[in-house]
């Protein structure tokens, strides 16, 4: 019964008599790479050879193509700093500048395939060729946040055992203050126009790098790649990459949810620590030829997204629902967006009110995905579906995904359990190997014949998946199961609620209850909290079913997140928990 209660209350948003007016100029649009859905799963085919190397075996024949002539005048990468600066590369410059940062790394640095290099840059070119020049040498990239503190890049330095870094000066004296606990780390390479004792400077040594270079002939199952977690739950995790998990995994995600082309502009969003920019700032867009844009934005502020936006010929823009969030506050009124014609969001799930005002705004739906650093696309949004808001969409041709009881059986349309992804009797290549040097971690994601995501959901009767919550979030009141996610999008639909987060919250009569912490716009900040609580209250009654509306509100001035803008739920039921 309650899964139908929710599923109703999607719907009623979906149903067009109950959102505003649609924009004036709302565009629905063609797929250039596919016919439908149902194309998707049936054309969906992808040999993988024993051996693979992005850089050799997809950037280098871009480069071919660009020389043959047979590609548009579109640059490979773009990128602008903000202040008027801009770099355009194409397949070729990428080449040859990657492969000069592969002989510093191979002959400076002293490093051999496999070693690890651990990359914090910011939104810069060199984050890109850093990236380009780990393919080409074989050894394994672990990107990494500008927003580490010193304590993080110490756990990340010594739980990865890398040998060389790659940084900026300014978090150069945050690793010098943690080398000496380091003993495998032996290079030290910054990104900047100063020298500084004990590390190699990139910039000079880039000018007297040779541009010859032979790529290492890598299987497609050598590891490529680590990715920590974000850390909602516990200690970031280290996530195991190899050649083609991403290298070719990620193509289900440029052709068929992204739609790229080689005559398009990609831009991501994302910052550079996260799996994320792997997803939609190299590999997917770079699968298909397209052109990957960069704007060096030190914080996000919407001003300058909107401006990008309507300055630059994007035509394709991903971002997190957070950041959508805020653009929808901003006033959008005077920006024309003429060349974007496909919005994308991953990381957390997007809002049903978000996407309307988002849609009334430009024109434009936003077609959300749904994956893990673990895996590629999981669940999809794609062009020419129906989009229902709130869902995930349906599953990606890359995987078979499932909705799981404990014991690991199927569950029927509507019926609430874990969301999982078949890997036996064949593992699919775009999943993650294993968590390094963490055996007991990756034997608990399995479960039967399938790998358990730790998140909560539900299929409904035609095939559109529904995130509930992650499996630790879930609220348990008098007996009924309540994810946060349907609590909070309810929530946002009051115009006072700029953010807010749910948790459980203990209770003498029920056990638990469900507690909002609410972040308010600024112009309710003035307003009667108590009134105030009334009226989300009950607004959240007739959105959702009754048993679900926040018995406690709590104001606070800003919730916490991860380094990734996630929010970090499990702080906020930790400290209602704390007095049990």
């Amino acid at each position: 019964m309650e899964i139908l209660l929710r599923a109703k209350c999607f719907q009623r948003l979906a149903v067009p008599g109950s959102v505003r007016a649609v924009h004036k100029d709302y565009r629905i649009v063609t797929p250039q790479n596919f016919s439908n859905y149902e194309s998707i799963k049936q054309d969906f085919k992808l040999e993988v050879p024993e051996y693979f190397n992005f850089a050799k075996d997809v950037l280098d024949k871009w480069t071919n193509t660009e020389k043959a002539g047979k590609r548009p005048s579109n640059p490979a990468f773009w990128w602008v700093s903000g202040n008027g600066k801009e770099v355009r590369w194409s397949f070729e410059e990428l080449g040859s500048l990657s492969r000069k940062f592969a002989n510093i790394l191979a002959e400076a640095c002293a490093l051999q395939r496999g070693d690890r290099v651990i990359v914090i840059l910011p939104r810069i070119p060199e984050w890109w060729l850093a990236n380009i020049a780990c393919l080409r040498t074989g050894t394994v990239v672990i990107p990494g946040t500008t927003q580490l503190t010193q304590k993080d890049i110490l756990y990340r330095l010594q739980s990865s055992k890398a040998k060389c870094i790659i940084t900026n000066e300014v978090l150069a004296p945050a690793v010098d203050a943690v080398a000496s606990k380091c003993e495998n780390l032996h290079s030290k390479l910054i990104v900047s126009q100063k020298p500084r004792e004990g590390w190699g400077n990139l910039k000079e040594m880039m000018k007297h790098a040779s541009e010859n270079h032979t790529c290492v002939k890598t299987k497609h199952n050598e590891m490529m790649a680590i990715y920590f977690t974000s850390g909602t739950s516990g200690p970031p995790k280290m996530t195991g990459h190899t050649h083609s998990s991403f290298g070719l995994g990620l193509s289900v995600n440029g052709r068929f949810w992204l739609d790229l082309t080689p005559s398009d502009v990609m831009w991501n969003t994302s910052d550079t620590g996260w799996a994320k920019s792997a997803w939609s700032s190299v590999f997917s867009p770079w699968i298909q030829g397209a052109c990957v844009f960069a704007h060096y934005l030190p914080r996000f502020e919407p001003t300058s997204i909107l401006q990008t936006l309507s300055k630059f010929p994007i035509t394709v823009f991903c971002s997190a629902p957070t950041a959508y969030r805020m653009l929808v506050q901003s006033d959008m009124s005077s920006y024309k967006f003429k060349s974007l014609k496909h919005c994308v969001s991953a990381g957390e799930p997007i809002n049903p009110e978000v996407t309307e005002q988002w849609r009334n705004r430009t024109g434009l739906d936003i077609y959300e995905g749904y994956g893990q650093t673990e895996t590629v696309l999981i669940c999809g949004n794609f062009k020419g579906m129906k989009v229902k808001p709130g869902s995930m969409g349906k599953p990606s041709p890359a995987f078979d995904v499932k909705i799981l009881d404990v014991n690991g059986n199927v569950l029927p349309p509507g019926q609430e359990g874990d969301i999982g992804i078949q890997v036996l009797p064949t593992r699919p290549f775009g999943l993650f190997t294993h968590y390094v040097d963490n055996p007991t971690k990756t034997a608990s994601t399995l479960r039967g014949n399938f790998y358990i995501t730790g998140d909560r959901g539900y299929m409904d009767e035609d095939g559109y998946f529904w995130f509930v919550a992650r499996s630790d979030d879930i609220i348990l009141s008098s007996g009924y199961r309540i994810g946060p996610f349907e609590v909070e999008s309810a929530l946002i639909e009051h115009p006072a609620v700029a953010e807010s987060a749910v948790v459980s919250s203990p209770d003498p009569i029920r056990g638990e209850v469900v507690k909002a912490f609410i972040v308010l716009s600024p112009d309710y900040k003035s307003h009667d909290q108590e009134q105030l609580k009334k009226e989300i209250q009950e607004l959240v009654k007739k959105t959702t079913a009754p048993y679900k509306y926040p018995r406690k509100i709590e104001f606070i001035q800003e919730l916490p997140k991860t380094i990734s803008g996630k929010i970090k739920r499990n702080e906020l039921r930790k400290q209602e928990w704390k007095t049990i």
